[in-house]
């Protein structure tokens, strides 16, 4: 399922859960063919052995194939906290007539939350635009989980390509560090297309998070083809801002030079601040599907440990 296309056509038939539980797996299996292989989720729903405690949950059958003792965890016992928070502004479904940065962003949290599951895990779901629209707490019980597929669900499937919506993602940020109230891990999916505030209002609020004891990624969703490389040939254009309708009509090979150097130094400034509050920024193209991005995840959850 790493391949963007197959995971769009597998939409028609099942639902965003078993499309993510078929996800998972196949990264896993990669995983075991890869440098990576030491981030197996293979005993995600055990802990090992803690000396003194009682061993009437260790797992024997387990002890047999592994000579290690490990305890069956149970659905309260929580590693971490992740909230994962996810631009749904009008800028985000483009490109109009393919696959686009909300439907990978969103299957791309979906794998998230049944990779969460599998580790006993607690996770979040925060969706916003102008507004904050959604804002769960972090819980690990099945109901919560499938609960968070049923909302991505829905916002896949009630876009109204007639609304134009604007990012606000510096709200929506300072929200979701004012109502994560225990430490957790933000995962963030936009494409940082938030004309209405500069770039040191965006840092005051990754600043907020981190003030606020949390860990944060950026995934900083494009389409490298179509938004890095403009790669529509040497003929005009009429371009039209997905946020606020605005048209523009221009040959994109004319100014491709200088839009992709104004490109680099914006994201530039943006890994510089990053990487001063200790912030992971990863540029994700949604034409390279979303193993990438739970690979960076289960780098970053290791660290937490």
């Amino acid at each position: 399922m790493s391949s963007v296309i197959n995971h769009k056509k597998a939409r028609e038939f099942g639902s965003l859960e078993v499309l993510a539980k078929q996800a998972v797996e196949g990264f896993i299996t990669g995983l075991h063919k890869s440098p990576y292989h030491g981030f197996s989720v293979e005993f995600a729903e055990h802990r090992l052995y803690n000396k003194g405690e009682s061993t009437k949950h260790i797992d024997w059958k387990l002890y047999g194939r592994t000579e290690r003792l490990f305890v069956k965890r149970y659905e309260e016992e929580t590693n971490l906290r992740c909230q994962i928070v996810i631009d749904t502004s009008s800028s985000m479904y483009f490109p109009a007539n393919d696959y686009n940065k909300i439907e990978f962003s969103i299957d791309t949290a979906a794998a998230l939350i049944y990779l969460l599951r599998t580790q006993r895990d607690a996770v979040g779901l925060s969706l916003f635009d102008e507004q904050t629209s959604l804002h769960t707490p972090c819980k690990s019980s099945m109901t919560h989980q499938r609960f968070l597929f049923s909302e991505l669900e829905k916002k896949w499937h009630n876009y109204n390509k007639n609304t134009l919506t604007t990012t606000n993602i510096v709200d929506a940020l300072h929200q979701v560090a004012e109502q994560t109230h225990k430490r957790s891990l933000i995962v963030i999916f936009s494409d940082i297309m938030d004309s209405a505030n500069d770039n040191d209002e965006l840092y005051s609020a990754l600043q907020h998070l981190k003030h606020r004891n949390h860990e944060v990624i950026i995934f900083h969703t494009i389409d490298k083809t179509k938004e890095i490389d403009l790669n529509y040939g040497n003929s005009p254009y009429t371009f039209v801002d997905m946020e606020t309708g605005e048209e523009v009509k221009l040959n994109p090979y004319q100014i491709k030079h200088l839009y992709q150097k104004q490109f680099e130094e914006h994201q530039k400034a943006i890994k510089l601040k990053c990487g001063q509050y200790q912030i992971d920024y990863v540029l994700a193209d949604i034409n390279a599907g979303f193993h990438n991005v739970l690979l960076q995840y289960l780098i970053k959850r290791k660290k937490m440990n």
